[in-house]
């Protein structure tokens, strides 16, 4: 069985899903030299939001961490759409945005919901520089949006 980023994502339970398509004008990843730049993904299963509003008043923190975990996973789908995870040499920065209610100041608990992902996916080469922000507001009213860059081979 292959260590590849494929094989760790059946191990934890999980499967890529489709490409989110861009709610507005953009593309999902774009690549320049040797780096994969991820626009903005939101916490979307089928077509969906998984949850709207925000942390620290209506979602819990607990729930935010598990759709930023759905958010990396969508970032994973758009690189692995433009040039294959096993390309992947490098998770270099990843910015986590909260939708954070008044008084909450758990955005780097929230957002580890992503980085503990790429972690579990790619190893060593998973681990990143960060930036963990909270915001008034994110589109659609998502509670949660990362977006990610990668050094590929």
């Amino acid at each position: 069985m292959s260590n590849g980023p494929h094989a760790k994502l059946a191990e934890l339970g999980l499967t890529l899903p489709e490409v989110v398509p861009p709610v507005a004008s953009y593309v999902p990843a774009v690549q320049s030299g040797q780096h994969v730049y991820v626009s903005g993904q939101l916490p979307m299963a089928d077509g969906k939001l998984l949850a709207t509003g925000k942390v620290g008043n209506g979602v819990s923190a607990e729930q935010a961490k598990d759709l930023a975990q759905r958010c990396g996973l969508n970032a994973l789908a758009a690189i692995d759409s433009l040039v294959g995870l096993e390309n992947v040499v490098k998770v270099v920065k990843l910015t986590g945005f909260v939708a954070s209610a008044p008084g909450f100041t758990g955005q780097p608990g929230v957002i580890n919901g992503a980085s503990d992902l790429f972690g579990a996916v790619f190893g060593e080469a998973g681990r990143h520089a960060r930036s963990a922000v909270g915001v008034a507001e994110l589109p659609l009213d998502a509670p949660v949006e990362v977006e990610v860059i990668v050094e590929v081979s």
